[in-house]
């Protein structure tokens, strides 16, 4: 009798542990990218996944088979309503190299943008914004760092039926530290388009949470062998046969648990179009389970996680690719049949 093979190779990914929920729906931005701009400009958007169509291209990759051709490539449409940057947070070297806060400054935003909603107890004082600015002005050779926390406007959404904004601190890059200062108490209050931010094609990366799937067994998970059923001594076929007894190895060993629902980070998805009306690029009948996309949107090449409706962080490149494609790829079509 031939003897079985004792031996498999691993399952899963060892680098995306620990596989639990995200902390947080709208997730913060852990590292930025260093810029090399004229002007200073925020290094992030918040967007709001509608759904996918498919688009032709004209492919522009040199040395592609398909060169100078038309191609069909999948396509996903994210809704960016205008920002408002509520607060510019100043940031300085501590004593032991590491980023602490110097001061911020907050801005008195209308009403209408519903702030309250997330900050029941925020409250601006303008004398104490005018002497913190004065402070920051004053020792501009100490500030390292300049971020600004923006808040998304939902009600401008097509898709959306919240009222209450998601907050995010985004880095403020470009120019000197004199200029990023400068932008940040100028832009406070006011709203930022997508444009301002990123321009067609442009490589971005896609910050988010992934589609829940709930508590899952070792099979789905992983995609482990499925157990002989004719040994009734296991105890079943879909678990896990063997922990090992090795210490330590316990966490590797593909086990049941949550699915779903991570952090996650895409890298250099290309910008293929940005726009302003949001009707150009509806299927007819809407989005399955969004709807209308009634303001500024991106069409971004390719899929991006999570179901409709999750807000994404895009930004600026962290590794940008080293080959740089030669102009923005030609859109001659962008499918408007329904998706229902």
């Amino acid at each position: 009798m031939a003897r079985r093979k004792q031996s498999a190779p691993r399952r899963g990914s060892l680098g995306v542990r620990p596989r639990k929920r995200a902390a947080r729906l709208l997730p913060k931005v852990r590292s930025w990218p260093t810029v090399n701009l004229a002007e200073p400009r925020p290094l992030a958007f918040v967007g709001y996944k509608a759904g996918m169509t498919h688009a032709i291209i004209i492919d522009n990759r040199p040395g592609s088979l398909t060169y100078g051709q038309e191609i069909a490539v999948a396509v996903t449409v994210i809704e960016t309503p205008p920002v408002i940057p509520v607060a510019a947070r100043f940031y300085t070297y501590g004593a032991f190299g590491d980023l602490e806060t110097f001061t911020e400054v907050w801005a008195s935003v209308p009403r209408e943008l519903e702030l309250w909603r997330r900050i029941s107890t925020l409250s601006v004082d303008p004398q104490r914004n005018e002497s913190r600015v004065k402070l920051v002005t004053e020792n501009l050779g100490k500030i390292a760092e300049v971020s600004l926390i923006i808040a998304t406007q939902p009600k401008l959404t097509g898709g959306l039926s919240k009222k209450v904004p998601d907050l995010l601190e985004v880095r403020v890059g470009g120019g000197s530290i004199e200029d990023r200062v400068k932008y940040a108490i100028g832009v406070l209050g006011k709203p930022i388009e997508i444009s301002s931010v990123f321009s067609p094609g442009q490589y971005v990366d896609v910050i988010g949470v992934t589609k829940g799937k709930g508590f899952q067994g070792v099979i789905k998970r992983f995609g482990v062998r499925e157990l002989p059923r004719w040994h009734k001594h296991r105890k079943g076929s879909r678990r896990v046969g063997s922990r090992s007894p090795t210490i330590g190895a316990l966490s590797t060993v593909p086990q049941a648990g949550q699915m779903g629902f991570h952090r996650r980070t895409e890298y250099n998805k290309l910008i293929l179009s940005i726009g302003n009306n949001g009707y150009e690029v509806v299927p007819s009948g809407g989005f399955p389970h969004y709807g209308l996309v009634r303001s500024s949107y991106v069409i971004l090449k390719g899929s991006v996680f999570g179901p409709p409706k999750r807000p994404v962080v895009l930004r600026w490149p962290i590794r940008p690719p080293r080959e740089v494609l030669p102009g923005l790829p030609k859109i001659v079509y962008i499918s408007l049949e329904s998706k229902q």
